[in-house]
């Protein structure tokens, strides 16, 4: 490496071996450290180092200034290989021209945005690798951030390689990608006197152990607090050791320079600090005007000699970020005020950027550029910068006269903070919102997104009614879908924590007073969330008529997927869900994209489909972890805990199960915690250890139990009877499926009825039970293979237990092809010893696929057999075509297969 660095021995090693991976493998990163620590020096080591190996390196660096500025840093850092955007599919190029404002376009999901990013840095890499140098990108807009987090997470079987710097404590998408770290500590002390040495020697020696004691290693305090003691000599002298954190100091010194500019200059320096912009034209205008006479290049001699500034062709730029804050923590508040509106004055032909200067040019109301702002806030929105719009509407708050618009204003806010997860920035924007004047309607609007970060607790009870009454209060004042909202999450509470009969039948009254809606999906949702039994017919019926396939719109199928989730229909469910699955991954809504993953989990594992169950947990949890609510991302975690029971993974199960229950109890979440109950019931017999899983299903069944929560026992019913028909306790059994029968004459609850017609026959007196095994398998079961393959396995032993062997080999034959086709090992292997007890010895068969690929691998595969090209499944999971690429080149071996052509065969043998 060309650059050097003093004491830096092992990072730059780290960073060599990394770049020595290219173009084999990509990777991540994040180099940490407190400011002046050395981060940006270690980076632009990299990009000498990259560039000297052959590779490209693209830079861009954080703005603290610029933060709220929607996707100024993606676009600073593609401006070398935007040539190639061309070559995109439409609507991954029209969401990234959309967002940097080069075309007019739908607003562009971050998602979809980072996607386009992601497939246009691939195409760049074939020519050449890349470095991607992201300098302070904690500063960075909170688009760029995201969508360059997204495609960091992405990059390892890619020649892309992202290096990311940034402040410690800082949280953001940067803070939690997993990566390889790289924590910058301060230089010892052989070293930062070396340094101070070089720096300076002509500081009598007490002055420099002050400055050894005070820098503490940090090499920019090492190399600028003595400028700063030459300076200022007396103020120095007479500081306070220790008195001020070190950033600040810092940045004391580097006012302390500014300070002592000629006035020119220092009116260059705090424009060209409030600009959002590098351009030098832009600034000397404005600086003109701060100034009130022409300005030219000279006035920026002495910032460039201050090393405050550096030329680079026509753009200005600082020579440090602590720089531009340096200067604006030193100037008066009225100077800040006026090199704004310096700016605006020059930016006539550019009213969005006009309009935000404007904005920081006053104090006090001003009702038109708190108009211009909120105009300003569609284009922000349009751009994809949904950070810039919430700050827009809080500013455009703050500068509006009339009490009850500047409280609609922030609870806008409030609603853009909450899209970008930021919870703090809610509360604060709540709380300044309740002391304006809010109307009715604006309360209730409070209430919903107050609720919006509180799904269940110990006090639903109570709350649910004030949501109920405060939706009745909405549709009084004539917004019906706000009423609308608020009454789904009331429904919710009631599935989560369950508020109990009374406070779910208010909700149903509630929802049934609104004229109007009798069509609207999110009614026919409320309805099954709030009451999936006593509902259960109303809903059922209406998802069975035409009026549902009319929906086309996402918001539609999720909610009529939801629907057909809460009452227990998982064909229709997997169906209506899937078809909104595939919309949300073509407009790139993560956050969507994994709650509706979730719901189709539970769903896939009844209709037989257990690989595609498996891949869907692991994308879920993945998204989830990135976008959505801590609340979704346990449901997540506990379907897999689920999945890993069935497959007989006992120990992975139950630490999965443990995990969602510390949480589940806190919060008294009961669907959560009946789930937890489900994944250790199903472990347990899947295993053969019926007398523990009775032990854990029965609460399932019990509503005195902490864990009880009718709906979610639907899903039980199946294992329970197995349970208790191999642990002798079919009696106790008996009563419980008496109280099923009497909660299935009033739910037409497709689940519910299927897995009714098992634990009738297994759990049935000797006399009966030939009978109720006939009846059942005569049902159609061709979308319930698991039930239907339990079912035949069940008979099936049965009949061989009484020496009918030859009626019973062709149930056992059925049942072990279905369950191993599934990935249901365990009872796969009860089939095949039941089979050898008949005197039939069973065929080898090859491993199933999901025995030998992960679930990622499974989907790649799945999507692979029905002849998508490796560009099209990247489009559907979000990868690279070569990361798609090197995932087939690993399945290949592993499934014994060498060609495409033969993956549908070697994953559906049967």
């Amino acid at each position: 490496m060309t650059t050097q660095l003093h004491g830096r021995d092992d990072e730059l090693r780290t960073l060599r071996e990394m770049i020595g991976r290219l173009p084999g493998t990509g990777g991540v990163l994040t180099v940490l450290g407190e400011p002046g620590i050395g981060k940006t020096t270690l980076l632009r080591a990299a990009v000498a180092a990259a560039e000297e190996s052959g590779a490209v390196a693209l830079e861009t660096t954080g703005v603290e200034a610029e933060a709220r500025v929607p996707f100024a840093g993606l676009h600073q850092l593609l401006r070398p290989v935007m040539a190639g955007v061309g070559r995109l599919p439409a609507p991954q190029r029209t969401a990234l021209q959309s967002a940097f404002g080069v075309v007019d376009g739908p607003v562009p999901e971050v998602s979809m945005v980072a996607f386009a990013v992601l497939n246009l840095l691939a195409e760049a890499a074939e020519d050449a690798p890349l470095l991607l140098a992201l300098d302070d990108a904690q500063w960075l807009d909170a688009p760029t951030q995201e969508a360059l987090a997204f495609v960091a997470r992405r990059v390892s079987r890619d020649p892309i390689l992202v290096v990311a710097a940034l402040h410690k404590g800082h949280a953001g998408p940067f803070t939690s990608l997993g990566a390889a770290d790289l924590d910058l500590a301060g230089l010892d002390d052989s070293t930062a006197r070396h340094v101070l040495a070089e720096e300076a020697g002509d500081l009598s020696l007490p002055l420099r152990e002050q400055i050894l004691r005070e820098a503490r290693g940090n090499p920019l305090a090492l190399v600028e607090l003595p400028v700063a003691w030459r300076d200022q000599r007396e103020a120095a002298q007479q500081a306070t050791p220790g008195f001020l954190p070190l950033t600040a100091r810092l940045e004391r010194a580097f006012a302390g320079r500014a300070a002592e500019l000629p006035a020119d200059s220092r009116d260059v320096l705090l424009v060209a600090a409030v600009d959002h912009a590098d351009d030098l034209s832009e600034i000397l205008a404005a600086a003109s005007v701060l100034a009130g006479r022409t300005l030219t290049v000279e006035a920026l001699d002495a910032a460039v000699a201050a090393r405050l500034l550096r030329l680079e062709g026509l753009r200005l730029l600082f020579h440090h970020p602590l720089v531009r804050s340096a200067v604006q923590m030193s100037e008066t508040l009225t100077r800040r005020l006026s090199a704004n509106a310096a700016l605006a004055e020059v930016l006539a032909d550019e009213p969005y950027r006009r309009t935000w200067h404007l904005a920081q040019s006053i104090i006090g109301p001003d009702d038109d550029i708190a108009d211009e702002l909120v105009a300003n806030r569609a284009i922000s929105l349009r751009r994809g910068g949904t950070a810039m719009a919430a700050w827009e509407l809080e500013r455009s708050a703050q500068l509006t006269s009339d009490h009850a618009k500047r409280g609609r204003r922030l609870l806008l806010a409030c609603e853009h903070a909450f899209g970008l997860g930021r919870a703090d920035q809610v509360e604060r924007l709540l709380r300044a919102a309740e002391r304006s004047g809010l109307t009715t309607l604006d309360r209730a609007r409070l209430e919903w997104l107050r609720e919006l970060s509180d799904n269940g607790g110990p006090d639903d009870a109570l709350r649910v009614p004030q949501l109920c009454e405060t939706a009745r209060e909405s549709a009084d004042e004539g917004d019906v879908q706000l009423a609308l909202r608020l009454l789904l999450s009331a429904a919710l509470r009631c599935w989560w924590a369950d508020a109990g009969p009374d406070a779910r039948a208010v909700v149903v009254s509630a929802v049934e007073s609104l004229e109007g809606t009798e069509n609207d999906p999110r009614r026919l949702a409320i309805l099954a969330v709030a009451e999936p039994v006593l509902r259960g017919r109303v809903v059922h019926d209406w998802l069975s008529g035409t009026a549902s396939a009319a929906y086309a719109d996402v918001e539609g199928l999720r909610m009529l997927g939801m629907a057909a989730h809460a009452i227990g229909d998982p064909v229709r469910a997997v169906g209506l869900l899937g078809r909104a699955e595939l919309k949300l991954r073509e407009q790139g809504r993560l956050g969507l994209l994994s709650h509706t993953l979730i719901l189709q989990i539970g769903h896939l594992l009844c209709t037989g489909d257990w690989e595609r169950a498996a891949t869907v947990s692991e994308e879920a949890h993945r998204t989830a972890g990135e976008s959505a609510r801590a609340i979704w991302s346990n449901g997540a975690l506990v379907l897999e805990a689920v999945i890993r029971g069935l497959r007989g993974e006992v120990d992975e199960a139950l630490g999965l199960a443990a995990s969602v229950a510390t949480t589940a109890h806190r919060g008294r979440l009961v669907h959560l915690l009946a789930c937890v109950q489900l994944a250790k019931g199903a472990a347990f017999v899947a295993t053969g250890r019926h007398a523990m899983a009775y032990d854990e299903l029965c609460s399932l069944f019990d509503p005195d139990s902490p864990n009880y929560h009718q709906r979610a026992s639907f899903d039980g019913v199946l294992l329970f009877a197995e349970a208790a028909a191999h642990s002798g306790h079919e009696e106790q059994a008996r009563g419980v499926l008496a109280d099923l029968e009497r909660v299935a004459s009033v739910t037409p609850s497709p689940l519910l009825h299927t897995h009714l017609l098992y634990a009738r026959a297994v759990l049935a007196e000797e006399q009966d039970a030939e009978h109720l095994f006939r009846t059942a398998l005569a049902e159609d079961l061709s979308r319930w293979p698991l039930v239907r393959s339990k079912l035949e396995l069940a008979y099936g032993t049965w009949l061989r237990r009484r020496r009918r062997v030859a009626e019973s080999r062709r149930l056992l034959r059925s049942a072990r092809a279905t369950l191993e086709l599934i990935g249901a090992t365990g009872w796969a292997e009860q089939a095949r010893a039941e089979l050898r007890a008949a005197g039939e010895r069973a065929l080898s068969v090859a491993p199933a696929a999901h025995a030998v690929l992960s679930p990622h691998e499974l989907q790649i595969a799945r999507l692979a057999s029905q002849g998508l090209s490796n560009r099209e499944i990247g489009e559907r999971l979000y990868l690279s075509p070569r990361t798609v690429g090197w995932h087939l080149y690993r399945i290949f071996p592993k499934l014994d297969i060498t060609s495409r052509a033969q993956l549908a065969s070697r994953l559906n043998p049967f």
